[in-house]
């Protein structure tokens, strides 16, 4: 990487935020060659710099504030002058793989819903349009790292994106609405005569496993979407997104197990089923 053996001290930086964040990405990305392993490291640490802002628990309009910041360093790093070390980072990754300035944007963009404040979700199709922003520009950035071609990857981005994310809100149902956030599709929750209101309120409605065994239903179904398109990419390059999903889908698949009851209780992987996977799906 040209910016980051030029700036060995953004390199530190972004290493160390992917490092601290404990996720699954790490081993994911580990076995990419260096130069596309440290791509990715600087991709996941921008969105955790912009997710962490939109989990903050501070006022709403100085959370917009610092990522309308986020948005003038973005047009800074495509300008050829960043300035923070993450976008540092970022400036050969974008060079060298064509990452596009939209992409960030609608990372961003997505940032500032979570943001905003008594987050809801108004039918399917919003929460479709909120995980592409989230989770599906992040599956096109990664595309572009691997080096799929836009027309294979889009399919593999959408479905993949989706499911994750998906994922992600129905383990997160909780601790969303004690920040006053529900992503559950309102249209859902009307149809199964839940009312609207207070996000921990709608949690305990008797009716909520139906809709949750909905959600949970199509996230299914995008799981096997997603398996479909990466067979139709060639397996070694895709290799990091393989093992992503192969650990969500089992997180995914313990919620169910778990069941929408007992929504306080954590589910996650042991660090050796983490390791079967790395094992299984890494070393090929």
């Amino acid at each position: 990487m040209l910016a980051a053996m030029g700036n060995p001290e953004a390199m530190g930086y972004v290493n160390a935020v992917v490092r601290r964040s404990g996720s699954s990405f790490f081993w994911a990305m580990r076995v990419l060659p260096p130069f596309k392993r440290d791509a990715m490291f600087a991709v996941y640490a921008f969105c955790r710099e912009v997710d962490d802002i939109a989990d903050d628990p501070g006022d709403p309009a100085d959370k917009l504030h610092r990522l309308k910041d986020w948005r003038e360093e973005i047009e800074r790093l495509f300008g050829g002058n960043p300035r923070l070390p993450v976008s540092r980072a970022l400036a050969d990754p974008v060079d060298r793989f064509g990452l596009p300035k939209e992409t960030f944007m609608a990372v961003i963009e997505g940032m500032e819903m979570d943001a905003a404040g008594g987050l809801r979700i108004a039918d399917l199709a919003a929460l479709e349009a909120y995980c592409d922003r989230v989770a599906c520009a992040v599956g096109r950035l990664s595309n572009r790292v691997f080096g799929v071609d836009d027309s294979a990857g889009e399919p593999v981005a959408v479905a993949l994106g989706q499911a994750l994310q998906m994922t992600n809100i129905l383990r997160d149902l909780a601790e969303d609405a004690a920040l006053d956030r529900l992503y559950l599709p309102g249209d859902m929750l009307k149809s199964h005569g839940i009312p609207n209101g207070d996000a921990r309120t709608i949690l305990a409605h008797p009716a909520l496993p139906d809709v949750c065994d909905e959600v949970a239903g199509l996230t299914g179904k995008r799981y096997a979407e997603a398996e479909a398109a990466l067979s139709a990419c060639d397996r070694g390059t895709m290799r990091p997104a393989i093992m992503m999903m192969q650990v969500y889908r089992r997180i995914f698949e313990a919620l169910r197990r778990r069941g929408w009851r007992r929504l306080d209780e954590p589910v996650e992987l042991s660090r050796l089923q983490k390791l079967w996977v790395v094992v299984r799906y890494g070393m090929f």
